[in-house]
């Protein structure tokens, strides 16, 4: 009974060794991103953006489908930060919301999402337009 205690504390031990490893080696970069949204009850998005990553620049390309109440269309650019990411690919992913807003003209927008390989955006700025929403939503991310 002792050795299974033992081993078991031994790999518990080992998980979070290796969880902080990983965690320690995940790095953040910047990005920006144009985002296209319109809609009359089942709605899509599409843009394009920039990824920075140690120095580097990546572009982005941006889809996505929205169902709920979506009536309007309105363009928003967003900048901000992506942490928890160890390459560049790791920011490519589907993205879920589930969100209520609007814009009537110009206004500030605000969001934070993660995706499956766990990179998280911090995304900040104006949406411009005349829409109304009450949806589930993804956003599809990818490099070009």
């Amino acid at each position: 009974m002792r050795i299974v205690s033992g081993l078991r504390v031994a790999l518990v031990a080992a998980a979070t060794l290796l969880s902080a490893a990983s965690a320690a080696r995940a790095d953040s970069g910047s990005i920006a991103i144009t985002i296209y949204k319109g809609g009359w009850f089942i709605g899509g998005s599409g843009g394009s953006g920039t990824l920075t990553f140690q120095g580097r620049k990546y572009r982005l390309s941006i889809g996505g489908l929205s169902a709920g109440l979506v009536f309007g269309a309105s363009k928003a650019n967003l900048h901000g930060r992506v942490s928890n990411i160890s390459r560049p690919s790791d920011v490519a992913g589907v993205y879920g919301a589930a969100g209520a807003g609007g814009a009537l003209g110009p206004g500030a927008q605000a969001i934070v999402l993660r995706n499956q390989k766990g990179a998280v955006l911090e995304l900040q700025g104006r949406q411009v337009g005349l829409i109304a929403n009450l949806d589930l939503s993804g956003m599809a991310l990818s490099l070009k």
